[in-house]
């Protein structure tokens, strides 16, 4: 286990400009009517890992938790765009974000989440590709939850392709997806019926 050298203050502060994430709101819609944060996405990313972590034995699942809770830390500074209308300047401005966020943390966590953002961007290890799927499904789980009319029209064909190609590395997120995508297909026709 790291032993991190971060004084209190430093502490609060960091944890005070991540605390937008908890503010910022995100493009999906929670079962009760209102926009999800940016902070509730990674909670429920980061539990949706916990809980396939027997499905996959020889991966470091606490790397894929870290991933999942830091993943949108830029977003704090950038707000969250919609990946279906995010460009690569928006990219760039959230990978400025995430350095500015953590040039204030102690150089040996510096060292570690900017490993983990490289990891993230790269994709190749399994670790990345595992977090990657669970971040498309979890969305996807997001809006079979909200109701059908905080849906754009995109999302009709969005909602069963979107994450497909992320999830093929593995046959557990090929499954799960599937699974889900059966779910918004009973979504959209018992809207049709109404």
């Amino acid at each position: 286990m790291k032993k991190y050298t971060m004084k209190h203050r430093q502490y609060i502060d960091f944890l005070n400009k991540i605390e937008k994430l908890k503010c910022n709101t995100r493009h999906s819609w929670t079962s009760s009517g209102r926009q999800e944060s940016v902070a509730e996405h990674s909670w429920r990313l980061a539990v949706m890992a916990m809980l396939c972590a027997d499905e996959y034995p020889e991966l470091d699942m606490n790397k894929v938790i870290k991933m999942c809770l830091v993943h949108d830390f830029g977003e704090a500074i950038t707000g969250d765009i919609p990946a279906f209308l995010k460009t690569e300047q928006n990219e760039r401005d959230e990978d400025k974000a995430v350095a500015s966020l953590l040039s204030e943390l102690p150089t040996d966590v510096q060292i570690e989440l900017q490993a983990l953002f490289d990891e993230m961007d790269e994709r190749e290890t399994a670790e990345a590709k595992l977090f990657k799927s669970l971040d498309n499904l979890e969305a996807l789980v997001s809006h079979n939850e909200a109701d059908i009319s905080t849906w754009i029209p995109l999302e009709y064909e969005e909602n069963l392709t979107y994450g497909a190609a992320n999830c093929e590395w593995s046959e557990w997120t090929k499954a799960l997806r599937a699974e889900l995508k059966k779910d918004s297909l009973e979504k959209i026709e018992a809207a049709k019926r109404v």
